[in-house]
């Protein structure tokens, strides 16, 4: 999965929130000043090539839809992160957070035993 801009990831956000658009109501969900047409265009294009939206031609004009879902994008993005500053440690990234103290004692209690409730149910 190809990485994104802020302003690509920003977009993908309105497609997630509000499903299939046509660029013109993307336009609309812009405060004022909003982007240019032709810019929000060009990025729309963008991530179709990137395979993150595709589309449906109504005459001459386009209905783009997601093709990626938040939760995929999410758990990939989660997983590079881990992968380049960790060193594909998950146990690194979680101790990170522990010493930061972005994570609580309790927390990480709670999350053990969440995993250890899932491994559980995999099992039955």
């Amino acid at each position: 999965m190809k990485t994104l801009t802020a302003k690509e990831e920003e977009i993908m956000g309105f497609f997630w929130e509000k499903g299939p658009m046509f660029v013109r109501q993307l336009l609309e969900l812009y405060p004022e000043p909003r982007p240019h047409f032709n810019t929000l265009s060009t990025i729309v294009r963008g991530l179709e090539e990137k395979g993150y939206l595709s589309h449906t031609a109504f005459g001459n004009t386009y209905q783009y839809y997601a093709l990626v879902s938040e939760e995929d994008f999410s758990r990939k993005t989660l997983r590079g992160v881990i992968s380049k500053y960790f060193n594909n440690s998950f146990l690194g990234a979680v101790s990170s957070l522990v010493k930061e103290e972005d994570i609580s004692v309790e927390e990480l209690k709670e999350l053990i035993r969440q995993v250890e409730e899932g491994k559980n149910d995999t099992h039955r």
